[in-house]
């Protein structure tokens, strides 16, 4: 089976890819896509390759919600946005917004299981 690059993951990401975390793929910009579609308000926050892993966006919903999804490339979910129509922010810039700081609070119990969407999996 081939890997189709639908996203542009292996275009932009460039040569370095980290070597402690697995690379993004398809899944992993689909899951984004599909929970920008089943909740309103969604905003992408783009966070920063580090040695450890890769670029990663957190998608926020409108009452806080949240999910953090491998991308591989800021350039990658910029386009993402762009065709979705969703809001994009550097967080190094923006910070996380209140609302998934309030999310995370209302919701402790659901933070401990890593399968839960929205979940902050440490």
């Amino acid at each position: 089976m081939q890997f189709r690059d639908r996203f542009g993951i292996r275009r932009w990401r460039g040569a370095t890819v980290t070597k402690l975390d697995r690379e993004a793929n398809s899944d992993d910009i689909e899951s984004l896509i599909a929970f920008v579609r089943s909740r309103s308000g969604v905003e992408f926050f783009v966070e920063p390759e580090t040695f450890a892993t890769d670029t990663t966006a957190v998608a926020v919903a409108s009452d806080g919600e949240w999910t953090r999804r491998r991308v591989g490339s800021p350039k990658v979910i910029g386009k993402v946005a762009r065709d979705l129509g969703v809001p994009i922010y550097d967080v190094q810039i923006t910070g996380y917004p209140a609302r998934m700081r309030a999310w995370n609070e209302r919701n402790r119990e659901r933070r401990i299981d890593p399968g839960t969407p929205g979940a902050s999996v440490r």
